[in-house]
């Protein structure tokens, strides 16, 4: 047995074991039961890639009992499917749109980033005063001016004063 069909087997075991059916996993999910089915046996051809992928898989093992972030871990280790580097699927889009890619996938594909302590990748500067500024410019904008007179009527109305 392969370590897919490993994979999707231990998943499907628990889910019967539990008693939750396809059906109702399907109804709570939003993914089709016959995708899940198709996930169940090892067939991914008509499932979606990456991110969508791990949503799906997050959603399923959250469904069934299973971590879904150890679960999610595991399958984009065994599943092309699963795979969080951007570069494949950027690659398709530039071959449909006929354009040369110069895109490089900031995670080496022969490693795991969170293997490599000192690797930075997508992590977010702290705010700076002028962000600040900014948030609490765009907050006073969206503040509505209410007229005095309504303020008083709803004052009385509720016997407050």
């Amino acid at each position: 047995m392969t370590p897919q069909e490993t994979f999707v087997t231990r998943l499907r075991r628990h889910r019967e074991r539990n008693g939750i059916s396809l059906a109702e996993i399907a109804a709570e999910t939003r993914i089709k039961w016959e995708l899940l089915a198709q996930f169940e046996q090892g067939d991914l051809r008509a499932w979606p890639r990456g991110v969508y992928a791990r949503a799906w898989v997050r959603a399923y093992s959250s469904a069934i009992g299973f971590d879904p972030i150890d679960t999610v871990d595991e399958f984009c280790r065994l599943f092309p499917n699963g795979d969080r580097r951007a570069g494949p699927t950027i690659g398709e889009i530039a071959a449909i749109v006929a354009s040369p890619s110069e895109y490089r996938d900031e995670v080496l594909p022969e490693g795991d980033r969170r293997q490599n302590p000192g690797a930075r990748v997508n992590v977010l500067r702290p705010p700076t005063l002028r962000d600040r500024v900014g948030r609490v410019v765009q907050a006073a904008r969206n503040v509505r001016v209410v007229p005095v007179r309504l303020v008083r009527t709803l004052l009385r109305t509720t016997r407050m004063f």
